[in-house]
């Protein structure tokens, strides 16, 4: 490799879960209709993901990378704030990003 490949590598920018917003990566397990998902999240638990309006024209489909934002009412309960593309997804496996648990690709 040369000088520029190595760099180009190094600025790959992919949105993350912002830490202080209560956002994990989650991974979508079934489609439940009704721009619902049940989702696998990082912290272990399966909750149930809403994808909001701003999203509906996002297709989310099983085994889909997603971060998710619990909601503060009801922890079992969720919104979808991102989905990442296939590509996304092994980048992010490769740099070593996502928790074990959800670690698929």
């Amino acid at each position: 490799m040369n000088k520029t490949q190595e760099t180009e590598e190094e600025n790959i920018r992919l949105p993350l879960p912002k830490k202080n917003k209560n956002e994990m990566f989650a991974i979508a397990d079934k489609l439940m209709g009704g721009s619902r998902i049940n989702a696998i999240c990082a912290d272990g638990k399966s909750r149930m993901a809403r994808i909001p309006g701003k999203m509906r024209r996002i297709r989310v489909r099983t085994g889909d990378l997603l971060i998710i934002k619990p909601w503060e009412i009801q922890n079992e309960k969720s919104d979808v704030v991102y989905r990442y593309r296939r590509t996304q997804s092994i980048t992010l496996s490769r740099k070593k990003f996502l928790p074990d648990i959800i670690d698929v690709f």
